[in-house]
């Protein structure tokens, strides 16, 4: 069916859920594609908050919900199959020096993928380009091959298809025990970050099955008892002073989480060896929500908290997503009204004061947005989809104008310019995904023109 299809027309598929019922919208489509009645469903594959473009030849490109390229290769039945490549869709930051990593649109692997996972020869790559791993996948799982750091030294070793062996994660050990077929397979020991052991047990096809135990990050036992699929299903928990805190039977229980600085994590009530019911998460310490559960996600009536203990959100949940509720910020009123993709959707904004300042409707309109912590407007502008699309404004702390132009997406894109703290023009010129792209100027903080050219990912391109 996708045949019939001439390759220049495109379907986007997303799906909301409105009333606890899965509604089907079709946007961005071609009109004269209505008319055609053997289009279906079945002829696309849609992942959350994704979707892809297919071609008649069986090569598709994949996208994530702000329309970036995340993959691109083949398919079959849906699923990637063949050669592909993967690209990062974000931007990562590292806490030395802030250090950018990788931008959007990098490259971080290529190769052969089958039934939608890594399957095959393939390469991983850093930010600056420089291989990171290469070798053989299984089932998304590196295999046998070679894996090095940013300035090419050696520093793992992979020979996983059977027998002993050994996991790493950077230089740090994380897992050494029996493999089968490339998958954990037997007797293992899982360990912190700081080779302290974490888990000690027995394996099934990559999972915790059978008999096993957990500990504190000081050695001191945690959790004893079994394991289903990856879930606790029998046993007994403990605190620190070897009293027992909670016990499970066929998944059923109250449970308390910790994480690996022994603070806790999660408690409250579980059914089939997962969250169901009510329960309360925790960040370093601190209450960051409490509401009901259903199947390991937040479903029902909840409420979110700042580190400080201050409300930031009450309202209902719908696997794992806002659909209705309340912005806080300094415990007064921020936003109210519906939620889409956990995106401000319909509803109506407020100032400090309580007065109305702007009213979105389907994701649309002009708004502001404050900083949560702060307080402090930090952009204001035009809004589509939920998102930042037009014109807007990008503001400081101290109210100094740092942006202004045009934004797609949510990622600054077209024409703008940059300031710096004093208001003298630092950049003017072409974005595209929230890097500079194309034909811009650069002027140093007294006003002189330092660069006239063109750039490509955010860098000044000198060819």
């Amino acid at each position: 069916m996708l045949k019939k299809i001439k390759a220049t027309y495109f379907i986007k598929i997303i799906f909301s859920y409105i009333d606890e019922k899965q509604e089907l919208k079709l946007v961005k489509f071609n009109k004269s594609l209505q008319k055609k009645f053997d289009i279906s469903i079945n002829n696309y594959i849609h992942f959350q908050g994704k979707y892809i473009i297919y071609e008649s030849n069986g090569k598709g490109k994949e996208y994530n919900f702000d329309d970036r390229l995340i993959f691109e290769g083949e398919y079959l039945n849906g699923e990637r199959n063949g050669k592909g490549k993967e690209y990062f869709e974000g931007i990562k930051y590292i806490n030395e020096g802030f250090e950018k990593t990788l931008f959007i649109g990098d490259l971080i692997f290529e190769g052969e993928y089958l039934k939608g996972k890594r399957n095959g020869k393939g390469k991983e790559y850093y930010y600056n380009g420089k291989i990171k791993f290469e070798g053989e996948f299984l089932d998304g799982k590196k295999l046998v091959g070679t894996e090095y750091d940013k300035v090419g030294n050696i520093i793992h070793q992979y020979n996983n298809l059977n027998g002993n062996g050994k996991e790493y994660y950077g230089n740090f050990l994380i897992f050494e025990g029996e493999y089968l077929n490339g998958k954990r397979n037997g007797k293992g020991k899982e360990y912190y970050d700081d080779n302290i052991l974490y888990f000690e047990g027995e394996y099934l096809n990559d999972k915790r099955n059978g008999k096993g135990k957990e500990y504190y990050n000081d050695n001191i036992l945690y959790f004893e008892g079994e394991y289903l699929n990856d879930k606790k299903w029998k046993g007994k928990g403990y605190d620190k002073f070897g009293n027992v805190e909670y016990e499970l039977n066929n998944g059923n229980g109250f449970i308390k989480e910790y994480d690996e600085k022994d603070n806790l994590k999660f408690e409250g009530e579980y059914a089939n060896g997962e969250k169901n019911g009510k329960g309360k998460e925790y960040y370093d310490g601190n209450l960051i929500f409490e509401g009901e559960y259903l199947n390991d996600k937040r479903n029902g009536k909840g409420k979110e908290y700042y580190d400080n203990g201050k409300i930031r959100f009450e309202g209902e949940y719908l696997y794992n997503y806002k659909i209705k509720g309340k912005y806080y910020i300094d415990q007064k009123l921020e936003f109210e009204g519906e939620f889409r993709h956990n995106r401000k959707w319909n509803g109506k904004g407020y100032d400090t004061s309580g007065n109305i300042i702007y009213e979105l409707i389907n994701g649309k309109g002009k708004i502001k947005e404050f900083d949560e912590y702060d307080g402090y407007l930090k952009f204001e502008g035009e809004y589509s989809n939920g998102n930042r699309n037009g014109k807007g404004k990008k503001y400081n702390r101290d109210s100094n104008l740092k942006f202004e132009g045009e934004y797609l997406n949510g990622n600054r894109s077209g024409r703008g310019k940059e300031y710096y703290d004093n208001g003298n023009l630092e950049f003017e010129g072409e974005y595209l995904n929230g890097n500079r792209n194309g034909k811009g100027k650069e002027y140093d903080s007294g006003g002189n023109l330092k660069f006239e050219g063109d750039y490509i990912n955010g860098k000044r391109n000198r060819n």
